[in-house]
């Protein structure tokens, strides 16, 4: 693994200027009222729906099953990733702990 080093007003720098890029990008999605991550859904809201743990859904994210993104440390899954997910679950109950 290499590392790089940079100065620390280099860093504060490309920090600011990412904060600033997020957001026009906000900025954009609010003026276009395209507000598409709203209907994504959260960590706790995966796991309510699908009725499993926090460890299970990570497992899921891990091994590749479910797919999601992350916006800073924040995961966000697409509904029909999920609903996708919970038909397999319901087909197969094994395939992943239930939440007691």
């Amino acid at each position: 693994m290499e590392f790089v080093g940079i100065e620390k007003q280099m860093f504060e720098e490309m920090v600011r200027k990412f904060e600033q890029f997020e957001q026009k990008v906000m900025e954009i999605c609010n003026q276009r009222n395209d507000k598409k991550l709203n209907k994504w859904m959260d960590n706790q809201e995966v796991c309510n729906f699908l009725n499993i743990s926090p460890r299970t859904l990570q497992t899921l994210r891990d091994n590749g099953t479910l797919s999601f993104s992350q916006i800073k440390h924040k995961m966000f899954y697409k509904p029909e990733d999920v609903q996708n997910i919970a038909i397999r679950i319901k087909n197969n109950p094994h395939t992943t702990k239930k939440r007691v």
